[in-house]
């Protein structure tokens, strides 16, 4: 089955629900207007994300099981990232996994994936280098010889650039087969000789310490959270926790839950019926009290105030800029 679609967007809440293989929060972190566009291209059991994102921010991404992604920098002057608290440089891959992680990036954000469900990717190994792929659970970032990324990142500029420009040719099966053949090829081979980012004790706990904080704020997903009760939560001392956020976020915990917190009644007040509900109800709910300055911080933020939010009557985000004819994505393997 064949999946083509190129979609911009102005929402960070609908660009999320564009990615089928993850579970993923984007928080812009700066004002400004956010602007997303996602080219995706499935084929067979093959998925690839080409991805712009205009704004500086915040994620947390958790691969759904039963597949293996990986992530890289599409072009050498793209903003950087922080992934588990690793800088990732051109060149370098990112192992996405199924739990939580952070990562941090700055504007201009030009991103690539693929996606294999874990079986198809042990036949391919098999196949390409004779037995399977060495164990890369406690290895967040490779580096891959050079070379072998170099063919990598132009076997997918090529076919995002397809997709664009002549899509026709996507639509050929024995085309189809060919570039996902290669850009498998590709894959396997950087996986297999890509040497691992070391990373130091305290970075190690650092990184298990994220893991159990995205964990607990996934849990909580729709419910204010404070300080105090995620370090009881996931048993670790805030003097920890601190640092642990500040190498993987850029920023202490209390910033950033109030940053969540402000997107999550931007959420709110988006979903909300005008007549249903108030600005003051849906603040509160998240845990906001002092409602002067609440709205001149989210006025900072987000451009707007609260209730031009609540009033904003609600729209499809996602402009398709070209696709295939309709397709039921749910019903795909990679997703």
């Amino acid at each position: 089955m064949f999946l083509r679609r190129v979609l911009s967007f102005a929402d960070p809440l609908a660009c999320e629900a564009a990615i089928g293989t993850a579970d993923v929060e984007l928080f812009p972190t700066t004002k400004g207007n956010f602007h997303a566009k996602i080219t995706q291209i499935g084929m067979n059991g093959l998925l690839m994300h080409r991805v712009h994102i205009s704004l500086p921010e915040i994620s947390t991404v958790a691969v759904k099981r039963g597949r293996r992604s990986i992530g890289f920098l599409t072009e050498p002057d793209s903003a950087p990232l922080l992934h588990c608290g690793l800088e990732v440089l051109p060149g370098d891959i990112v192992l996405n996994r199924s739990d939580v992680v952070h990562q941090r990036s700055e504007a201009n954000f030009r991103y690539g994936t693929l996606s294999l469900p874990l079986d198809g990717l042990v036949i391919a190994a098999k196949a390409i280098i004779g037995r399977e792929l060495p164990k890369m659970s406690q290895k967040p970032v490779i580096r891959p010889p050079a070379a072998l990324m170099h063919r990598l990142l132009s076997l997918h500029r090529s076919v995002g650039q397809l997709a664009h420009d002549t899509p026709d040719i996507l639509e050929q099966p024995g085309v189809r087969r060919a570039l996902e053949q290669q850009l498998i090829h590709a894959m396997v081979r950087c996986l297999a000789e890509g040497a691992g980012a070391e990373m130091t004790k305290g970075a190690w706990r650092h990184d298990v310490i994220m893991r159990l904080f995205g964990e607990f704020l996934a849990a909580n997903r729709d419910r204010p959270l404070y300080l105090t009760e995620i370090c009881a939560g996931i048993a670790v001392a805030e003097r920890t926790l601190r640092a642990s956020c500040k190498e993987h976020l850029g920023m202490g915990p209390i910033r950033y839950l109030t940053l969540r917190r402000l997107h999550l009644v931007r959420r709110a007040l988006l979903k909300a019926d005008v007549r249903d509900t108030t600005v003051t109800r849906l603040v509160t709910d998240h845990g906001f009290w002092e409602l002067g300055r609440f709205s001149v911080v989210y006025r900072q933020l987000f451009g707007e105030c609260p209730s031009e939010t609540l009033r904003r009557p609600q729209q499809q985000t996602a402009i398709y800029l070209n696709r295939t004819s309709p397709l039921d994505t749910n019903a795909w393997s990679f997703h």
